[in-house]
């Protein structure tokens, strides 16, 4: 994901970090820091890195998953970048990724000040936690058709369910209802038994599995749709065919089948699961 630092970030290294920051929780404060939302900005680090990702007025918002998770991506490559320069320049050694890890926990000049990822008690421990739940988020080869049913029948389950902003988790709704990412983690989790736990982020969930081309979609499959044309793929359903999807559009709606006519003008992202 990193142009520049080839291997040292993945959709899994993200999802991981979300998980030790915040437990994916897009209100979270961090008591007596001040580190804040999901991926838990300090105000001044936010002021350089943040962006309005998905345009919907607030000027770029720690609070704002879409927003924070796209600045997570841009500040881990830019520490990859610092910390490749250190070990380079003979300043640091060790992996690319734990070094970055330990300057987004840390800062960058305390890797240098170290010469490696610093001994400090909670560092090494946030390092080692994100090492340990990577492979919660890697997921495994894509599997085929029977799979893609047990998808659709999960989520056909949940139809006139209510849309409820970051609703639902891989037991069901909460709050009552389901959003667009949640109802897929959901329906993805039951239809492997446990198996795969997606993020409850639309913008991963596009990332991971493995892609498929449009016109070779099958029953099951999953679509991220980029609704404001600009690399955020902030809206996600589950293919049924006839050209149809199930998913959880938007408050004051249900979970329902709709046609994909309307999300033809938008690009699109395929990926199985299973």
């Amino acid at each position: 994901m990193c142009n520049d630092v080839p291997g040292a970030l993945s959709p899994a290294v993200i999802a991981a970090q979300i998980e030790a920051e915040s437990n994916w929780d897009p209100t979270a404060v961090s008591k007596g820091v001040g580190a804040q939302g999901i991926s838990q900005f300090m105000p001044d680090t936010w002021k350089t890195w943040g962006k309005d990702e998905n345009n919907n007025g607030d000027g770029g918002s720690p609070f704002d998953p879409p927003d924070a998770i796209m600045a997570q991506g841009r500040y881990d490559c830019f520490l990859a970048g610092e910390v490749q320069k250190y070990v380079k320049a003979g300043q640091a050694s060790g992996d690319i990724t734990d070094l970055m890890l330990a300057a987004y926990n840390a800062g960058p000049l305390a890797v240098k000040d170290k010469h490696g990822v610093p001994p400090y008690t909670e560092t090494l421990g946030y390092v080692q936690k994100i090492r340990g739940l990577i492979s919660k988020y890697s997921l495994p080869p894509a599997g085929g058709g029977p799979f893609g049913e047990a998808v659709i029948s999960a989520a056909r389950a949940k139809l006139d369910l209510p849309y409820v902003w970051g609703g639902g988790n891989v037991n069901g709704p909460t709050g009552g209802g389901y959003d667009c990412s949640g109802l897929v983690l959901y329906a993805v989790y039951q239809a492997s038994k446990g198996q795969i736990e997606l993020p409850h982020s639309s913008e991963i969930q596009v990332t991971m599995g493995s892609p498929v081309e449009r016109n070779a979609m099958q029953p099951g499959d999953i679509i991220g749709f980029d609704l404001h044309n600009n690399g955020d793929y902030d809206h996600i359903g589950i293919y049924i065919g006839n050209h149809q999807m199930i998913h959880a559009p938007h408050t004051g709606d249900v979970v329902k089948v709709a046609t994909l006519d309307w999300y033809e003008k938008y690009p699109w992202k395929v990926r199985r699961f299973g």
